[in-house]
């Protein structure tokens, strides 16, 4: 590829993405969080015939039309939410992949441009919407209520002072910025220059998630990826804090089918529910000090990868069976 498609970010755990997912030439895959095309470019280059690539921001769409052209057909751009793979596959007449790659949450794209207003790093306005539709950050702020406004950031962002900040945000209305945002949360936690972690991180990280509706999404896309994948294909995912690690887990662990481990007081009793559909490859991956050094965003990455069985795709997240050990997938 020419040096004007090449990729202004590196991929997080790239090298160990493309060994989890085994390609083989000829392959059909699906990078379901496009970006700027990093794991779909490692993707193409290891020999797959085709990649689908999703993405719902526009601007990834835009900025990969010139990835697409240098491709000569291989890659298929869908301006889409990846968990409507399957939907948007079927209308191109493709039925199963070989492989579904998924890297959660923000992009480095959104975050480094402060027009975006996803980072509290430079001032912008207080947007955040991936898909550059519906309610903004702004708009949520401005219009919730005290208690609303708590519970995002307790439930999104684990933050153990929600209540504290939802009053400054509420006593700071109206906010349009960033940067006012990140003053509120520092100013009503006390924040002061040298501390280790800026106590902004948590209140972007939850009202990012709550608008985007970033959990449900990646629950919807998991079982997408379950739908489309054929016997023997590979699931690869990246997520960068614990929300969407465990639930990622949780998935993994009950479509595996791991049960609880019996004892001679409790003999463990027959498996019951569906055939499981996917079955462990490895151990979680996390980036080396190498790789955190050149990329920190990396730090906290997790890959979890999986395999899909023959067994048919369980119906619903609602029906999953109870699960007990973790096995691979601790």
């Amino acid at each position: 590829m020419s040096p004007e498609t090449a990729a202004p970010h590196v991929p997080v755990l790239l090298d160990e993405v493309i060994a989890g997912l085994a390609i083989a030439p000829g392959e059909t895959h699906v990078d379901g969080t496009f970006g700027a095309g990093g794991y779909t470019r490692a993707i193409l280059e290891k020999g797959a015939a085709r990649v689908f690539a999703f993405d719902r921001d526009p601007d990834a769409i835009r900025e990969g039309e010139k990835v697409a052209a240098a491709c000569g057909g291989r890659l298929t751009l869908v301006p889409e939410r990846f968990s409507r793979m399957r939907q948007a596959l079927a209308a191109r007449d493709v039925e199963q992949v070989d492989g579904v790659t998924l890297d959660i949450g923000v992009s480095s794209m959104q975050l480094d441009r402060a027009e975006r207003g996803f980072s509290f790093q430079a001032d912008g306005p207080l947007d955040m919407r991936m898909s550059q539709e519906g309610e903004s950050a702004a708009d949520f702020l401005n219009r919730a209520s005290e208690e609303e406004i708590a519970d995002v950031l307790y439930h999104f962002g684990e933050e153990p002072k929600s209540r504290r900040i939802a009053r400054a945000i509420v006593a700071a209305r109206p906010l349009a910025r960033t940067g006012e945002l990140a003053a509120v949360v520092r100013k009503a936690l006390g924040w002061h220059a040298g501390m280790k972690k800026d106590p902004a991180t948590r209140t972007f990280q939850a009202i990012r998630i709550y608008l985007n509706e970033e959990l449900r999404e990646l629950e919807d896309g998991l079982e997408a990826a379950e739908q489309v994948l054929r016997p023997g294909g590979r699931l690869a995912v990246v997520t960068f804090h614990s929300l969407e690690d465990r639930l990622v887990k949780r998935f993994l662990k009950e479509r595996s089918g791991a049960t609880p481990a019996g004892s001679r007081h409790l003999p463990q009793q027959a498996a019951s529910g569906p055939a499981p559909s996917f079955e462990a490859v490895a151990k979680p991956a996390r980036a080396g000090e190498a790789e955190t050094a050149a990329n920190p965003r990396a730090r906290s990455a997790t890959l979890r990868v999986a395999r899909r069985t023959a067994a048919p795709a369980w119906s619903s997240k609602k029906n999953s069976p109870a699960t007990g050990n973790e096995g691979v997938f601790e």
